[in-house]
């Protein structure tokens, strides 16, 4: 098995071999190497090279892995590909893939290309593609993937067996044969483990599992995600509110989700997008990343103006420049360790409306015992380093304000932007700052006025 470290040096060793061979022109070396490769690492050579390397190589890739390695790549590219290319090049090239993945990939284009494309396809393959496309991208009937096998409960295993040996393969990840009834409501689940091992004379009803769980198709994508990993699925049936089946969700997609969800977090504290591409052109990038230092920009200016507003008691005692950062500083720490839990804690499902009072008392408990702690210490080093000791206790005291006032704010503003259909990770961060920043200002400078 390969450790992440050779696996990273792998990938730079094949990337140097590959900008060598690009550079002196040996095309056909390029290709020979690119077929020996599975379509991920292609993918991820392609995601980790500079944008002018990366249309060379993409024409190099082997035409019967091309909508293998499309399926891996990020949307930013996947939409640079798909915008170059005609409805019938589009369907030619992802021929062979999976309902759910070809949704996935046909949704970074507009909806009128969509329909070009749909109608460059054979009727059962649009019939089924339609179907994913009809239901919201984060939802369970965007994950779904409609190639299922299904059966009768009055038929017996040797029935079901002959009928599984009529294919050529059997859907990945197939751990359970779908049981539905006339009208293709979801019956039960028949695990494929005992459809091996048992009597061939048994009936499909005798020993299927009736008692199961069937995904929502409005479910949100994030709880399909958490039922995988409470329940350990490999695979689970999607139905309709009528209880028809409508296919099912592989974990693969999961592990999709999940990465997605993760990324996104952590690229929403820089105001980044999850697909944002590392080797994107200078003005695109530039582009993407002007609207959040604006956004900045804003709140810097609503700090400086708190600051500014006290600038004759600055002039007057010098030693307020220096230690107001740290307040600010304090706060801005405390408040991002509790909003980065809450937000985690809501991403899992377990806060709500029955616990969140107790969580916000909490927090308040947490920022005192902190803001006590630090403000005593943060204090005597101030009384030592100036020798003054009102100013050290302004300083205690705006920290201990500060630090309760984060703490609150990184457990309350998570709620209130989920409330407003705002999302909480990109946000979140942004807007504690400002209160961190603003509080800690007026605090400190406010009780220097007041004293000096």
């Amino acid at each position: 098995m390969l450790q992440p470290s050779e696996n990273t040096n792998q990938t730079q060793e094949q990337l140097e071999a590959l900008s060598i061979a690009l550079d002196s022109g040996s095309f056909v070396h390029v290709r020979q190497m690119l077929n020996q490769l599975p379509a991920a690492t292609i993918a991820h050579l392609l995601e980790s090279s500079p944008h002018k390397a990366r249309k060379t190589l993409w024409r190099l890739v082997p035409k019967e892995n091309e909508g293998d390695v499309l399926n891996f790549l990020n949307e930013d590219l996947q939409s640079d590909i798909l915008n170059k290319l005609s409805p019938e090049e589009v369907v030619s090239l992802t021929e062979g893939l999976e309902t759910d993945d070809l949704a996935d990939i046909l949704q970074q284009l507009p909806d009128q290309e969509i329909n070009e494309v749909l109608l460059a396809m054979g009727d059962q393959d649009r019939q089924r593609l339609e179907a994913v496309l009809s239901y919201p991208e984060d939802t369970a009937g965007g994950l779904l993937n409609t190639d299922t096998i299904t059966v009768r409960r009055s038929h017996t295993l040797d029935v079901v067996l002959r009928y599984l040996r009529r294919h050529d393969e059997i859907p990945t990840m197939t751990d359970n044969l779908l049981v539905v009834n006339r009208d293709d409501h979801l019956v039960g689940l028949l695990p494929l483990r005992k459809v091996l091992v048992s009597d061939p004379n048994l009936t499909v009803s005798e020993i299927m599992i009736t008692d199961f769980k069937a995904i929502p198709v409005s479910m949100p994508d994030n709880e399909v995600a958490q039922l995988f990993e409470r329940m350990d699925w490999i695979s689970a049936p999607v139905v309709n509110e009528e209880g028809k089946l409508l296919g099912r969700i592989t974990i693969d997609d999961i592990v999709d989700v999940i990465r997605e969800d993760a990324d996104h977090s952590f690229m929403s504290m820089a105001g980044l997008d999850e697909e944002d591409d590392i080797f994107a052109p200078v003005l695109k990038t530039a582009k993407r990343r002007a609207i959040w230092l604006g956004v900045n920009l804003i709140t810097a200016f609503i700090a400086a103006s708190v600051i500014n507003r006290f600038a004759s008691t600055i002039d007057e005692i010098v030693a307020l420049a220096v230690l107001m950062t740290i307040v600010a500083s304090m706060g801005g720490v405390a408040g991002n360790q509790t909003i980065t839990l809450v937000i985690r804690g809501m991403a899992q499902g377990q806060i709500g409306k029955t616990n969140a009072s107790w969580l916000m008392w909490r927090e308040l408990g947490v920022g005192l015992l902190n803001g006590l702690l630090w403000a005593a210490v943060a204090a005597l080093i101030a009384s030592f380093w100036f020798d003054d000791n009102k100013l050290a206790y302004i300083f205690g005291g705006a920290m201990v304000v500060n630090l309760i006032v984060a703490a609150l704010s990184g457990a309350f503003l998570p709620m209130f932007l989920k409330k407003l259909k705002i999302d909480p990770a990109l946000a979140g961060s942004v807007v504690l700052t400002t209160i961190t920043d603003v509080v800690g200002f007026l605090s400190f400078l406010g009780f220097a006025a007041l004293l000096y």
